[in-house]
């Protein structure tokens, strides 16, 4: 199972009723967070959901309504008593970046590792999730995220039985274990049938509509995506500013086919952007116009 919850849908600035960007994806008592925009941490807490188990911070890019919340999010994972390590993980430039805002908090029960992308599309493997970075085309620096969580195959009882595969190794060999043992090595390969699919989360801001979102969002559980204008007549703002429309969004979407969309990242005088959402469902008809708290639990097709 892979919760998701959007802690944060603000572009720019905070308003009373709107947190800055962030994302948390938990799985298997690991979580991950992307962004962490001000407010954050008290989005956390009205959430109920606890800091101290974040294992991996994504940032797409240093802008301030990406990053000021860190320094103090830090410090409250210090506070609780944290001593595993921290890794960071954003563009390149990220150690001088955090460093400086450190600078607030100097201090830290834990140590804090970092990954700097430097290519246009890079992949990793953190605890339970796979990620995949990719380059986007905003003023600076920025990349957006897909999070998967990969599912192996079924046990293949009649497979284990034929290689005289000692029933006392079949556990762990489903678990992913590889066993040396009276000079046979046995791979979780021997036991397992094909992969099945996974969960997979797609998540972009701060960008315009560049063909790679689609790519990667395709047949995405969930493609959290930027929508800064719903307004008519903010085309031309969103193209000199390197942002998205709710409709370049959708046409995304349209394109990708994930099974839903939400839309993030308004601009501050988006003050009620589901009143635009019923113009862009005729291009996607599974958007949603999230608000800071909207949840989902995605769990794997038994039938897969």
């Amino acid at each position: 199972m892979l919760d998701i919850c959007l802690l944060g849908t603000g572009g720019m600035m905070p308003l009373p009723y709107r947190w800055l960007t962030a994302m948390m994806a938990r799985c298997d008592g690991s979580s991950l967070l992307i962004d962490c925009g001000e407010g954050t941490q008290i989005a956390l807490k009205e959430k109920g959901w606890s800091p101290k188990p974040i294992d991996v911070i994504c940032f797409t890019h240093y802008h301030a309504d990406h990053v000021s919340g860190l320094p103090g999010l830090l410090l409250t994972m210090g506070n609780a008593e944290r001593t595993e390590p921290l890794l960071l993980i954003g563009p390149k430039g990220l150690k001088r970046v955090i460093d400086a805002l450190r600078i607030i908090a100097p201090e830290l029960p834990f140590e804090i590792r970092y990954l700097e992308l430097s290519e246009p599309r890079e992949q990793l493997k953190v605890g339970p999730y796979v990620i995949d970075a990719y380059r986007v085309n905003h003023g600076v620096i920025c990349y957006g995220y897909t999070i998967s969580i990969p599912r192996t195959g079924k046990f293949d009882l009649e497979r284990a039985k034929s290689q005289n595969i000692p029933m006392k190794l079949w556990n762990r060999l489903q678990k992913g274990e590889t066993i040396e043992q009276d000079g046979v090595c046995y791979t979780p390969e021997m036991v397992l049938g094909p992969a099945r699919r996974g969960l997979k989360v797609t998540y972009c801001t701060d960008t315009r509509p560049v063909p790679v979102i689609a790519e990667y969002a395709a047949d995405s559980d969930l493609f959290i995506c930027e929508g800064m204008y719903g307004e008519d007549g903010k085309e031309a703002k969103a193209r000199e500013k390197k942002h998205m429309t709710f409709y370049e969004a959708a046409k995304l979407a349209k394109e990708a086919q994930p099974k839903e969309m939400w839309l993030t990242h308004y601009s501050p005088s988006l003050t009620r952007p589901e009143e635009f959402i019923d113009k862009v469902r005729e291009i996607f008809p599974r958007t949603i116009a999230a608000k800071d708290g909207r949840t989902v639990e995605l769990e794997f097709d038994d039938n897969e």
